[in-house]
């Protein structure tokens, strides 16, 4: 296995409201991800067929200090337990990459209007993929109830009551 760099260029920018990467509330952002010059239009073609897209994006303001490679407690907290950062989807990754599926609300032009994506204003992305059935698991998912626990506001929209 080569450890070479592997060179990637943003497609696009998240356009949010939200320019600060807090954990949780993401359930009503509306964001649009605005393609690059350089990148074709008609790359978005047929793209709001589909009612759901995953947004591949860097997390490009995690400093290298803060990456971790090893095992911590999830948001740091010490109830639950300490695994490994690829067992969970924190932003602190070795290659500092998110991935999130989110509505597609419309397109105009270059710009694709998505709701509920995790990624903050400026956020470089680097692929959009329709979400096909086909892709999704083919057996029940399970997960440990910790991860439960981690997630229950994170999608919480402003109608779910107090944030």
């Amino acid at each position: 296995m080569s450890n070479s760099p592997y060179i990637m260029r943003p497609i696009g920018i998240v356009r949010s409201p939200r320019d600060e990467a807090i954990d949780d509330n993401w359930g009503d952002v509306v964001s649009q991800i605005e393609l690059c010059d350089d990148v074709p239009i008609e790359s978005l073609a047929g793209i709001e067929d589909f009612s759901h897209a995953e947004i591949i994006y860097v997390f490009d303001r995690v400093t290298p200090d803060k990456i971790t490679s090893g095992a911590r407690h999830p948001r740091g907290n010490s109830a639950w337990p300490l695994v490994g950062i690829f067992a969970q989807r924190a932003k602190n990754r070795p290659n500092r990459l998110g991935s999130t599926m989110v509505r597609i609300l419309g397109r105009e032009g270059r710009t694709l209007k998505v709701l509920a994506l995790d990624a903050i204003d400026g956020t470089p992305v680097l692929d959009i993929k329709p979400v096909m059935n086909e892709f999704l698991p083919r057996e029940t998912v399970h997960q440990p109830a910790w991860s439960h626990e981690l997630m229950s506001d994170y999608w919480r929209t402003n109608d779910d009551g107090p944030c």
